[in-house]
């Protein structure tokens, strides 16, 4: 069975940085773009950043931009979010998930394109 496991969510201070991992145990996603999503208590989850599956182009959230940088490692089949300058807003349970479509030469923000996903990583900003 495929799993996605996140890590590097904790308690952070404002203004403060993070970098969350994600891989997947049990197959490779190199041909697939992945992405974070994160999802706050009482809203709805939202696209955060993404990179496509040979690392070309990549996409963030107006919310995010210039904060925020995903990248990828291939030969580890993970890839990071580095957080930077968080804010209280930041504060989530960020989820990593793989495209359903592989080899797609853009970065979807659209939640149901996304087939596989990982149990999250809380992130808490405090101020």
């Amino acid at each position: 069975q495929v799993h996605l496991v996140e890590s590097g969510g904790s308690l952070v201070q404002a203004g403060g940085s993070l970098r969350l991992s994600c891989a997947p145990s049990g197959r490779s996603f190199k041909y697939y773009a992945m992405a974070w999503f994160r999802q706050a208590p009482g809203k709805e989850r939202e696209f955060v950043s993404g990179i496509t599956w040979n690392g070309h182009w990549t996409a963030n959230s107006d919310s995010v931009k210039g904060r925020f940088t995903i990248s990828r490692d291939n030969a580890k089949s993970t890839i990071y979010l580095q957080m930077s300058s968080l804010k209280s807003e930041d504060t989530a349970i960020y989820y990593c998930a793989v495209d359903g479509q592989a080899m797609r030469e853009a970065v979807s923000t659209t939640h149901s394109l996304y087939t596989i996903w990982g149990q999250g990583t809380q992130v808490t900003v405090s101020l």
